[in-house]
């Protein structure tokens, strides 16, 4: 989630509906402009007796922060509480529960993405040997009680750990015990943002398949492969979900402003606090009318906040976000962008992905949605068959366009490379939360501490 210390110097209050869709229409990039920003957590665990370290303690999630410094990030305070250290690499922030994310650069082409994803793990690592913590890629804490788990010090943390339970039964479990791997991607105009905002919804529920990565809550086998994935469909209605209105004829920014100013509040930022609005309307916001802060208008930024508190499967800022993935390993850190850049970045390849899903209808695609979360590549799709049966021709399509990109790394490799561990998925037919099942009947003797084992950096 995105971090904010100060109120912006001669932030602009929002007097049209223009500046509404501002945001949006400066994210426009010629393609030669285009980037690559991927944002994966990672659960931190002590390797002494597995618990989450609280925020304090020796050794615990401030102390990793600072030792950020050694490596030449800088820390971000709020409230005297650093929160998030900054450096060339993005940002190491905190979620609720102390979930440690590297939001990173926005960068030319997965070589550097891997890259980046290597040096922080390289150096988290090192971090995690001097203070004996470790590092797990999963979708879900397989084994943590919401009440074993830290609040981190972020003033909006509190404020929506408040209101989750308000609105929804597993909102918390979204904020405490989940991690999640998501990328970041461009658009040329309003129309090429609305096509991708399509292919990427239709298929995000392939990308939760590939990357299905959470089968345990409490030490037990949970009935789903991406639990993570389901605990969204009851966070809270209003700010989650498919979406349909994009695939309606004249989908556009004006209508995604329409959806964000029905999305109700969460917080407004003043003076280095956050101040409660949860559930209150930006609407009322613009006319003076908020009881949070009544008389006054809204700026720029407050916007930008607010575009940061919806939840859907892709998510539109000054960007689109593809966010239907589990946490997990090195390798599929690189794969998702990969993934995405793929069918999204070669009009080629993108044309060809919106082959495969435009005759869905938007029932076929809700039930799919649905029913992914439990049954990964089994789930069926429009039309007759499974998610298995169209796998391999979207990550063939992928390949495509990669290969169309040509961007090389030294030793002159393409891209398609990183793709390999979605393809060995597909070749089994075993998402990465069944393979956890088998070492866990298997291997385990049904005690999912072996995880920690399989799934640490």
């Amino acid at each position: 989630m995105s971090t904010r210390t100060q109120s912006a110097k001669d932030d602009p209050l929002i007097e049209s509906r223009d500046q509404l869709i501002r945001p949006m229409e400066k994210g426009e990039k010629p393609v030669a402009d285009y980037r690559i920003g991927t944002e994966h957590e990672k659960f931190v665990y002590s390797k002494a007796d597995y618990h989450a370290p609280s925020y304090d303690e020796p050794g615990g999630i401030r102390d990793i922060l600072m030792a950020l410094t050694e490596y030449g990030w800088s820390p971000v305070e709020e409230n005297g509480k650093v929160i998030a250290m900054a450096g060339p690499d993005g940002t190491v922030s905190l979620e609720p529960a102390g979930q440690l994310e590297l939001s990173g650069a926005p960068l030319i082409n997965i070589h550097q993405t891997c890259a980046e994803t290597g040096r922080h793990l390289t150096q988290v690592k090192a971090i995690g040997e001097k203070f004996g913590v470790g590092f797990i890629g999963a979708g879900m804490w397989p084994d943590k009680t919401r009440e074993e788990l830290p609040m981190m010090p972020k003033g909006r943390y509190g404020i929506m750990a408040n209101y989750m339970p308000k609105v929804g039964n597993l909102g918390l479990d979204m904020m405490l015990r989940t991690c999640t791997i998501q990328v970041n991607l461009d658009y040329s105009s309003e129309a090429d943002m609305a096509q991708k905002f399509r292919v990427g919804l239709a298929l995000q529920p392939l990308a939760t398949a590939l990357f299905a990565n959470s089968p345990f809550t409490e030490g037990k086998p949970n009935g789903f492969l991406s639990f993570r994935s389901h605990i969204w469909s009851d966070t809270d209605p209003d700010r989650t979900g498919m979406l349909p209105f994009v695939f309606e004829d004249g989908f556009g920014y004006e209508r995604y402003v329409d959806y964000m100013l029905d999305v109700p509040m969460y917080f407004v930022f003043r003076d280095g606090k956050y101040i409660d609005a949860a559930g209150q309307s930006f609407r009322d916001f613009m006319k003076g009318e908020l009881p949070a802060l009544p008389g006054e208008l809204p700026t720029e930024s407050d916007w930008q906040d607010h575009l940061s508190t919806a939840f859907p499967e892709v998510r539109l800022k000054s960007f689109l976000e593809m966010r239907g993935a589990d946490g997990g390993p090195w390798n599929r850190i690189c794969a998702l962008p990969a993934f995405w850049v793929g069918l999204l970045y070669d009009q080629t390849a993108l044309d060809a992905a919106w082959d495969v899903v435009k005759d869905w209808t938007m029932a076929e695609r809700e039930t799919l949605r649905d029913s992914v979360p439990k049954l990964g590549l089994k789930a069926p799709i429009a039309g007759g068959g499974t998610l298995q049966d169209i796998a391999g021709e979207v990550l063939s399509i992928a390949r495509s366009g990669l290969a169309a990109r040509g961007q090389l790394n030294s030793i002159g490799d393409d891209e398609t490379g990183f793709l390999r561990p979605l393809q060995d998925i597909v070749d089994r037919g075993k998402t990465p939360a069944e393979v956890c099942l088998d070492h866990y009947y298997n291997d385990w003797d049904e005690d999912v501490t072996g995880l920690y084992k399989l799934k640490s950096f």
